[in-house]
């Protein structure tokens, strides 16, 4: 029996039980469906998270107070760490400093009012984080001289307390009850790494330091460096560390701080979504076996129901390896057809949650990979062959005498 006429076969028993055939290809259409559209989401998830992340500059370093587990009081970052850094002399790979403290604030205009992220920082910030306003003025050097009571918005923020992101420099809100007074709006960049970057606001470091976000004298809670390329973003970083190793006078291996580059988090946000989406697979994968066992179900009945033609072919001369084959081909051919219907179902699930997220505007985009395709495509035939293979030996073991008596 060759391949082509087993499959004709196949067709054509399969044909004959219409209702039956489908409800079983359905746990499988279900199945691969599903894997495929949960594979592109997590992509899909992955791709905005890294690219989100990856807009905000691939030369900036991060420096957190904090290190090597065996350091039981860390030195907090100071000012002063902050300007060694920016020592041309010291880390000449680094063009721009910026020291920041930041918490969370309550922020009040009228009888409007939102908790949101407030940061202190100094006027280099603006170069630093690429900052660009769509009204007013940033923050400058006579605001941090004079602990102005100034304030920056994120669109979102200014969107939450007044209606509208035009027309507020120069009104008055409140933060932490204080009187502040508006002098810019940034303009929209949507999420930026794990911080929403439009949801904010900025008010002088010296300000923050002595009427809001209270820390020791001159300490900071992060300071951000810029290189001067994305290629000297190592060498930056081992400036860096070797001025706070020295300034810090920390042992060889026990560093009180830590200092992150673009490439530390998008390593970090793809290792967290790529097991994001393997756990999202997995769980779609379940539906696949339970479409495999339904074939095998389906199979060890059409055996049952067909004993005496089993016997029959038998006795006229097919071989143990005609009825492998042959309901072997159906249960493949069952989770093939599964399988085609299953990864248009995936497209069409993956088209329909980017549809919904652009929305929502959320920043999300699922892509079907070719390789989630083919992953999907072999699981759901090697779950036909697997789960057919019972049913198709118990059909082959059957003796032709015995199979003929059957009633």
């Amino acid at each position: 029996m060759n391949f082509i006429q087993s499959a004709l076969e196949a067709l054509e028993s399969l044909s004959s039980n219409k209702l039956r055939s489908g409800l079983t290809v359905l746990g499988i259409v279900i199945g691969v469906g599903a894997v495929i559209a949960m594979l592109a989401i997590g992509r899909g998830a992955q791709d905005a998270i890294t690219g989100s992340i990856g807009s905000i500059g691939t030369n900036l370093l991060f420096v957190f107070e904090g290190g090597s587990d065996e350091v039981r009081s860390p030195k907090p970052l100071t000012l002063g760490d902050a300007e060694a850094i920016g020592d041309p002399f010291q880390a000449p790979s680094v063009v721009g400093v910026a020291p920041i403290l930041q918490g969370g604030v309550e922020v009040t205009f009228q009888r409007e009012g939102t908790f949101t992220q407030g940061s202190g920082v100094t006027p280099a910030y603006e170069t630093v984080r690429n900052v660009t306003l769509s009204e007013g003025e940033f923050i400058r050097e006579e605001h941090m001289l004079g602990r102005s009571a100034v304030a920056v918005l994120g669109p979102d923020t200014a969107e939450t307390l007044f209606g509208r992101t035009q027309g507020i420099v120069g009104e008055t809100i409140r933060i932490e009850g204080q009187p502040f007074r508006v002098i810019g709006v940034t303009e929209a960049k949507g999420g930026s790494g794990f911080t929403n970057e439009d949801d904010r606001v900025l008010i002088p470091l010296t300000t923050a330091e002595t009427r809001l976000l209270r820390r020791g004298r001159g300490e900071v809670d992060m300071v951000i460096a810029q290189a001067f390329s994305a290629d000297a973003v190592g060498q930056a970083q081992q400036e860096i560390t070797g001025i706070l190793q020295s300034r810090h006078r920390t042992p060889i291996g026990e560093d009180d701080f830590t200092v992150f580059t673009q490439q530390n988090f998008i390593a970090t946000a793809q290792s967290i979504t790529g097991v994001l989406t393997i756990f999202l697979g997995g769980i779609a994968a379940i539906s696949l076996l339970v479409g495999g066992i339904g074939i095998m179900n389906i199979m060890l009945v059409s055996v049952t129901e067909r004993t005496r033609e089993i016997g029959l072919r038998k006795a006229l001369g097919a071989r143990r390896r005609d009825i492998l084959i042959q309901f072997l081909a159906e249960s493949s051919l069952l989770s093939l057809m599964g399988g085609l219907i299953g990864i248009a179902l995936g497209w069409g699930l993956s088209t329909v949650v980017g549809f919904i997220a652009r929305a929502s505007n959320a920043d999300l985009n699922p892509a079907v990979s070719l390789d989630a395709v083919l992953l999907a495509t072999l699981f759901s035939a090697a779950v036909g062959l697997f789960f057919g293979l019972y049913p198709a030996k118990r059909a082959s073991d059957l003796e032709p005498v015995e199979a003929l008596r059957y009633e």
